[in-house]
């Protein structure tokens, strides 16, 4: 399970972290300084002191993103289960890993990250730079230790020179690496839908009657979505178990906080460009918006740990209609056609 292995993950990156941390906090950073485009309505976003960002670490992050070379045969690299055409999700159940295996739960999008708190469904890590580790090393994902990754870097001609441009690294580093996929992840800002243009930006022709409709719905005492899918980025973070099973076989959040109150809590998703994201839940057990409207209709399948907030509701043909029109209106298409975040040019 991911959140198992988190604890260990922490354990290992704490001590290669202190004692890197040493050996880069006096050197200068250089490149150029890269400003984050913060949409209307978007609070800045709360970066670490030892990872600022720039030109150089973000272009380091971009590569590393896309590269294959982290996974055990070369053949799948983080972009392989965060595409970009799907706002940075999977279209799949589970996302494949290497060696024919699949991951053990549906690849999340990450639109907006740099906003979380904490990361992966059960929320086991609190640190962006972290969890790049943890699909790095996991055997169902890319299967690769980060110190034969790392000694991967050190042999190939391009790397070491990035390294040092981004980080004053006199070679490829644990340090330098989570840094740098985690400073690239960080500018994957998702902002300019519809519904941002008509609620942000005061575009009152950016949504049609129906969207509107929908959007009434959504934020209305009758269906309750904005309860746990609120803020600008549509996610309270909190860890919910929204009944999908009577009975879980991921136990979800309890695997971090060992508390079986926790038992079937998954962390609530942002629905910024949730049409690209199918399937959806942590298993991708709904493969479609109409199924997930439908799930919630029916007032989910009554587990003990349930959210009381899901007690089912009444919504007619048309009104479903208007609620899935407005979920599209949360569709960013220049966030999936920025070339800024697409595969780097040789």
């Amino acid at each position: 399970m991911k959140s198992f292995r988190t604890y260990l993950i922490f354990g290992i990156t704490l001590l290669t972290f202190t004692s890197c941390s040493k050996e880069t906090e006096s050197i200068p950073q250089t490149g150029t300084a890269y400003a984050l485009a913060i949409p209307p309505g978007f609070p800045e976003p709360i970066i670490p002191e030892d990872n600022t960002l720039n030109s150089n670490r973000v272009e380091l992050g971009r590569k590393l993103f896309y590269d294959p070379i982290l996974s055990l045969d070369s053949s799948i690299s983080c972009a392989s289960c965060h595409l970009q055409n799907d706002g940075f999700a999977d279209n799949k159940n589970f996302s494949d890993g290497v060696l024919g295996k699949v991951t053990e739960r549906n690849s999340p999008t990450l639109t907006n990250i740099a906003y979380h708190n904490a990361f992966f469904w059960d929320g086991g890590n609190h640190s962006l730079e972290i969890q790049v580790i943890g699909p790095i090393e996991n055997e169902n994902e890319m299967n690769l230790s980060v110190q034969v990754a790392i000694e991967r870097l050190k042999q190939d001609p391009e790397y070491p020179e990035l390294f040092r441009k981004a980080y004053q690294l006199n070679e490829p580093t644990i340090f330098g690496l989570t840094r740098a996929i985690a400073a690239f992840e960080r500018t994957l800002i998702s902002g300019n839908s519809n519904y941002d243009k008509y609620f942000y930006q005061g575009q009152s022709n950016s949504l049609n009657a129906n969207e509107i409709a929908g959007m009434n719905l959504f934020f209305g005492n009758n269906l309750r979505c904005a309860e746990c899918h609120s803020g600008f980025n549509f996610t309270n973070l909190n860890y919910e178990n929204n009944g999908i099973y009577a009975m879980y076989a991921d136990s979800g959040r309890a695997a971090v906080t060992l508390n079986p109150n926790d038992n079937g809590k998954f962390k609530i998703p942002t629905l910024r460009n949730i049409a690209l994201t199918a399937p959806y839940m942590h298993d991708g057990s709904f493969a479609t918006l109409e199924n997930v409207i439908d799930h919630y209709a029916q007032g989910g399948q009554n587990h003990a740990n349930q959210n009381s907030k899901i007690s089912g509701f009444s919504i007619t043909t048309q009104e479903k209609s208007d609620l899935i029109a407005f979920l599209h209106t949360l569709t960013d298409y220049e966030f999936i056609n920025n070339p800024n975040f697409s595969v780097p040019t040789p």
